[in-house]
């Protein structure tokens, strides 16, 4: 019988639909039409999702390789004079008509297919010599410095982090992962240390009350916003903190709004229908894999831990526990690139799903 896991679609189904809802509360105030753009979003995601469903997971296996080939040339082409918009400092997207292509969230869904193709076919290599990690960094390394670029240094954390722990589940041995997490650590504390915009950041992040009207600017707020919303809420659509005084609200910080409108109670049961979506989606790794669709099951662990990892360092920046970052929460921040890639890799595990229950 083929079926899909009903749990983990109602999860994403809720969380979507709080997603839409609390666009239009958190961009009331801003003249744009964020809630009709993330509605049409929101409709291109989810026929994206349906799409990537219908499409057998060899196709992606066989093209595994070009798709990072392919994010690469886009992250080059990003960093061509003229190329890219530049906005507070950064250039990471590309305006095509009245869309923003960003070449970051096609590299995160670039680098899970590609890893996932490489250890379906070298994982068992991969436990015996570390000669066998010599490609994928290579690749990886060159896509990280090409985000870094542009600059992108949430984006290199979080799929620092998918790349390693795909490698650690692929069996690697403890000690050839101990190494490469040790000089990845350190290559990105050194990346932190030498760029004085991100030492303010991390600054800011300790004592944010210290720089309240500097760069601590956007985090007291968001603090601001979690004390207002006490327990229950100041109600849907009744916050302050998005009337202009928290920066991205309906973006990196939208977390911060839902605290303050829903209070402690909606904050804790967003992050509950999260947590349960990454659940069903590392079960569904575990289970695939556990079958011996090595590729499946590989896609379905990286897809679970970058919306894990993106999550908590979302959630950690906008309660003050991490340093500013600008990762959006998936699938309820503002933003089409992030939304269709996340459904897009939602699809692939639906996908892991119907042909594991098919063998």
């Amino acid at each position: 019988m083929i079926r899909l896991d009903a749990p983990l679609l109602i999860c994403w189904w809720l969380v979507l639909g709080l997603g839409l809802v609390m666009v239009a509360s958190a961009s009331v105030a801003m003249n744009a039409p964020y809630l009709l753009k993330h509605g049409v979003y929101l409709v291109i995601a989810l026929i994206g999702f349906l799409v990537v469903l219908a499409v057998p997971l060899k196709f992606w296996e066989r093209c595994h390789q070009l798709a990072l080939v392919g994010a690469v040339a886009l992250c080059i082409a990003i960093l061509i004079p003229g190329v890219a918009d530049e906005v507070r400092g950064a250039k990471r997207w590309v305006q095509l008509g009245g869309f923003s292509l960003q070449p970051a969230e096609l590299a995160k869904a670039a680098v899970i297919v590609y890893f996932a193709g490489y250890l379906a076919k070298r994982d068992l290599a991969l436990r015996e010599s570390p000669a066998a990690l010599g490609m994928p960094l290579l690749w990886f390394g060159a896509m990280a410095v090409l985000l870094l670029l542009q600059p992108d240094f949430g984006t290199v954390v979080v799929l620092s982090g998918v790349a390693f722990a795909m490698m650690f589940l692929a069996g690697i041995r403890l000690r050839y992962f101990l190494l490469v997490i040790l000089v990845g650590g350190a290559v990105l504390a050194l990346l932190a240390w030498v760029q004085p915009y991100r030492m303010a950041r991390l600054v800011s992040f300790i004592d944010p009350w210290a720089t309240a009207f500097d760069s601590g600017y956007q985090l007291t707020h968001s603090l601001i916003a979690f004390g207002r919303g006490e327990l229950l809420g100041l109600g849907l659509g009744d916050g302050i903190q998005k009337l202009w005084y928290l920066p991205d609200a309906h973006n990196d910080f939208i977390y911060a709004v839902v605290a303050e409108e829903l209070g402690l109670l909606g904050a804790v049961a967003l992050l509950a229908l999260l947590a349960v979506l990454v659940q069903r989606i590392l079960g569904t790794a575990r289970a695939v894999l556990g079958m011996g669709h090595k590729f499946g099951g590989y896609v379905c662990y990286g897809v679970g831990l970058l919306l894990a990892l993106q999550m908590l360092i979302n959630i950690g920046v906008t309660t003050g526990s991490l340093p500013t970052k600008g990762l959006t929460l998936p699938f309820i921040s503002y933003g089409g690139n992030s939304l269709i890639v996340c459904a897009a890799l939602i699809g692939m595990v639906c996908r892991a799903q119907l042909e594991a229950t098919r063998s």
